[in-house]
């Protein structure tokens, strides 16, 4: 039978036309609860690359499984379609940022569509539209009421060449310079507009242990973020400038700290930076806080110990930041892997403090008979566990617990405090192609909210010109205060497009509203995302806001999810040759040219079984070739059994071993495939499906197929591929003789015991290796006949026994069944076997089932090796031969 490839081009355009017609992916607004299958939505960059690819393959797959599984389901698409690289991209091709976003969008949507996604476009978003982003100015008016919002000022990096802001990632190498025109960047103070996440942060740390959908490292990557710490503040009173608080977890060291340091912008290090050149040249150009070790100076004050009364050196050091506890710390070297680098490198005491509990076979002299504890050697690293405080006074002998208890409450300035390294988020950008914030600048009012009315504030046209353009918008920035009348300015700041992917999976479930972001009572019904798919670099930030978001809206509007996402996976990546594919490495990959050549259905197969979705993989032609062959040869069973060419039995036919070994596989690899749908572990299911077709070709060669058991097994590997090779799967559905389409049919049902399937498999996968060994070894090279002996009765029995016995004697055990014991030394010896192997003992088929299934799989052994095969049980067989017979192993003899 032909095998050339199919016509992929004509195949799948007819299929993704017919879908469109029909509406087949379209989420009615008037189901309860749908499925909500969500990919996070792409910034429109120009071009699908293979990382798009697959997260939307992975989205669009679980999507149609669940259609197919009677859900209904809601897969939306949008685009993330404010921020810099369009604004940049515009001012270097002289266009607007509108022009260039929305021609990237048609080129992407298009891509898409021949990929064959599934999506419901009537309900596409694009944030850079005033219908949507009118709702981030709501939004932001409604944080801002609840008391979320504050402006003030806030240091930003600032190119006095571009006139604007950057962020940290634009700020390029060790000279820090402009990315885009290599201009030494400066520091500034700016007003910002913040949202106090900070407020959340507590319920977003705590929330994290019921997202039991997500991966543990996201959650982990989360809970590093916010980093809440329980500790004290305590003052240390710094020569010439008075108390100065610091924050610790470790008070119970407080009597080893031997030197007290201060963050360079420490408003004291400032002070010392005008009155001291050392100081100032560090302070201003030499503290590096991201260098590979730390680094200060001495300032020539002293701090005084609040407990010991002692005077300890004051540094400036880079390793203490601003924005982490209070910018001040003491510094304990014994007992803190940084302070201890930082003491090593100028020379400063190392004073152990703790030293570890006392072991019980320890024996010492202490008060009271309790064992002196020995002070650890801190030389050369830092003990940082807890223990018991020595070299304390009076507190020596305390617990580290304890002591932290009992000194907060003693030292006069120490008060228990809590702190996080989470800050609130700084939304302000000064940009064009973002939301504007909806503020208006009164010289009487102060900054003052638009009213909901005036909403949306636009973006007037675009300027092409050096800073901010909404600072050059001069009739645009003119304005009247909604309060006074009175001539103001609008705030030209425009929003962080994290503020845009915050919410917008709720806007897909109205996106035409007009009246309100999203409609609450089916975002109730709709919410929260079953599953959410994208990339690990969003596993901090953007998940984080949106978690945030949802809470708000919580406790503002009435949501009754206080989490979007019940279940997250981070793909991972697409790689050429071991690296990450770009543009900047020439190893790119382009999605277009695959579908061009091969087909979207290839693309889309070699992707989902290459890898577990979470994993990176290497792209390969050759895999590439290989999915297409797959392709080629499904259509080639198809197409061949519906044109008549496969000879048959008739329909009436009785069936023999052979029908019922296949009509088993195709209920194992339904039940299978089906399970690991479920787990989003496409890999796994596909290889079910890839050896169901290959058992089929095998079928259809070795003798004349049963036509139902034949057809089922084709209809089944249709369906079971569907989810991943939708266009492929529609045209042989139909070639097939079936009705409507694949997408909108049901997953196929079979019964069938996964822990059976997958013991039955290992039997025959062993015995057709032994007779391969069996072969090999003895140089057999054309078998008269193969025998195969399945175990007598009492040795299923035996193993049976080890596997539940938790006794010590397992043989005495054994040998007191009395047919056990009948046997004499042949069960003393299989006995010997079990209880020498008892860890590694598992269940397998009982005697009845082995020689079933042994029988049934019999075929494929007298296919590879031309000879026939019989299968005995032990008692019918010749002696010697039954005696090597083990549950899961039978005996096998060939006669030459």
């Amino acid at each position: 039978m032909s095998q050339e490839p199919y016509d992929h081009t004509a195949v799948e355009s007819r299929w993704q036309e017919a879908w469109t017609d029909a509406s087949v992916y379209r989420t009615p607004d008037d189901v309860d609860d749908p499925t909500y299958v969500l990919g996070m939505y792409p910034y429109p960059s120009g071009k699908l690359h293979m990382g798009h690819v697959r997260n939307y393959t992975i989205t669009d797959a679980y999507a149609r499984y669940r259609r197919m599984c009677g859900d209904d389901v809601l897969h939306p698409m949008g685009w993330d379609a404010f921020g810099l690289p369009a604004e940049n991209a515009a001012k270097e091709r002289d266009t607007n940022p509108r022009d260039w976003t929305f021609d990237c969008i048609d080129t992407m949507r298009g891509q898409m569509k021949s990929m064959g996604f599934g999506y419901d476009w009537d309900r596409e978003v694009t944030t850079c539209t005033p219908e949507y982003y009118e709702w981030n100015q709501w939004l932001f008016s409604r944080f801002s009421d609840a008391g979320l919002v504050e402006r003030r000022e806030a240091e930003v990096n600032w190119c006095p060449s571009c006139e604007t802001v950057l962020a940290d990632e634009q700020v390029e190498g060790e000279a820090e310079l402009c990315w885009r025109c290599d201009t030494p960047v400066e520091t500034r103070d700016l007003d910002q507009w913040f949202l106090e996440i900070t407020e959340y942060a507590d319920e977003l740390l705590d929330a994290i242990d019921d997202l039991e959908g997500w991966p543990n490292s996201v959650r982990q990557m989360q809970r590093n973020w916010i980093g809440r710490q329980h500790g004290s503040e305590v003052d240390f009173v710094v020569e010439g400038h008075g108390p100065v608080t610091a924050f610790t977890t470790r008070l119970d060291t407080i009597h080893g700290a031997t030197f007290f340091a201060l963050a360079p912008d420490h408003p004291i290090s400032e002070r010392l930076a005008e009155e001291d050149d050392a100081v100032h040249e560090f302070v201003h150009h030499e503290a590096d806080p991201d260098g590979d070790e730390p680094n200060g100076v001495d300032t020539g004050s002293t701090a005084t110990n609040p407990v010991t009364g002692e005077e300890i050196p004051v540094f400036v050091a880079d390793f203490v930041l601003s924005d982490v506890g209070t910018g001040a710390l003491m510094a304990v070297p014994a007992h803190d892997e940084r302070d201890h680098a930082f003491a090593t490198k100028k020379g400063i005491e190392i004073r152990p403090v703790i030293a570890p509990e006392p072991g019980e076979d320890e024996v010492g002299d202490a008060a009271g008979g309790d064992v002196e504890p020995t002070v650890p050697d801190v030389s050369e690293e830092a003990f940082t566990a807890d223990g018991v405080l020595v070299n304390s006074g009076e507190y020596d002998g305390l617990d580290s617990e304890t002591a932290r208890e009992r000194l907060t409450a003693e030292i006069e300035s120490a008060e228990a405090s809590t702190q996080y390294q989470l800050r609130d988020w700084g939304i302000s950008r000064q940009r064009y192609w973002g939301t504007p914030i909806p503020v208006i600048h009164c010289e009487d009012c102060g900054p003052t909210l638009v009213p909901d009315e005036d909403l949306p504030v636009e973006l007037p046209e675009f300027i092409n010109t050096t800073g901010n353009p909404l600072d050059a918008a001069e009739e645009w920035k003119a304005t009247t205060c909604p309060e006074c009348g009175a001539d103001a300015i609008r705030e030209t700041d425009t929003m962080d497009t994290f503020v845009d992917s915050s919410w917008y999976f709720l806007r897909y479930v109205s996106p035409d509203l007009e009246d309100a972001p999203f409609d609450l009572e089916r975002a109730n019904d709709w919410m929260p995302v079953d599953q959410y798919v994208g990339g690990i670099e969003h596993a901090v930030m953007h998940l984080l806001y949106s978690r945030f978001f949802t809470k708000v809206l919580a406790d503002e509007e009435g949501l009754e999810h206080r989490e979007p996402f019940t279940n997250l996976l981070a793909q991972g990546m697409v790689q050429l040759e071991g690296e990450k594919m770009s543009k900047s490495k020439g190893n790119v990959v382009s999605p277009q040219r695959i579908v061009d050549e091969y087909g979207a259905d290839t693309a889309r197969l070699f992707m989902m079984q290459a890898a577990q979705p979470e994993r990176d993989f290497d792209w390969s032609e050759e895999g590439v070739k290989s999915t297409h062959r797959f392709l080629a040869r499904l259509a080639d069973l198809v197409e061949g059994y519906a044109a008549g060419d496969v000879a048959t039995t008739g329909a009436d036919a009785d069936r023999d071993t052979v029908d019922e070994y296949v009509a088993d596989e195709v209920d194992a690899a339904v039940v299978i495939a089906g399970d690991e749908y479920d787990d989003l572990t496409f890999n796994v299911a596909l290889r079910e499906t890839q050896d169901l077709v290959r058992t089929l070709r095998g079928y259809r060669e070795h003798a004349e197929p049963n036509p139902t058991v034949y057809e089922r097994g084709l209809d089944a590997a249709i369906r079971l591929l569907a989810p991943v090779a939708p266009h492929l799967a529609e045209e042989l559905w139909e070639t097939l003789g079936r009705d409507g389409f694949v997408v909108e049919a049901d997953w196929p049902s079979a019964t069938a015991d996964r822990g059976t399937v997958e013991r039955r498999r290992r039997l025959v996968a062993n015995t057709r290796e032994d007779v391969r060994d069996i072969v090999e070894v003895a140089g057999i090279e054309d078998p008269e006949r193969i025998d195969v002996v399945v175990a007598p009765d009492w040795k299923y029995d035996a193993l049976e026994i080890a596997i539940d016995s938790d006794a010590d004697n397992l043989i005495g055990e054994l040998m007191a069944e009395d047919h056990i014991r009948e046997q004499g030394d042949e069960a003393a010896s299989y006995g010997q076997d079990l209880q020498a192997e008892r860890e590694a003992l598992s269940e397998t088929l009982s005697g009845d089932e082995e020689y079933a299934a042994l029988r049934a799989a019999a075929w494929l052994v007298e296919r590879e090796f031309d000879a026939p095969v019989v299968v005995e049980r032990a008692a019918d067989a010749d002696p010697e031969t039954a005696r090597h017979a083990e549950p899961g192993r039978p005996a096998i003899d060939i006669v030459e």
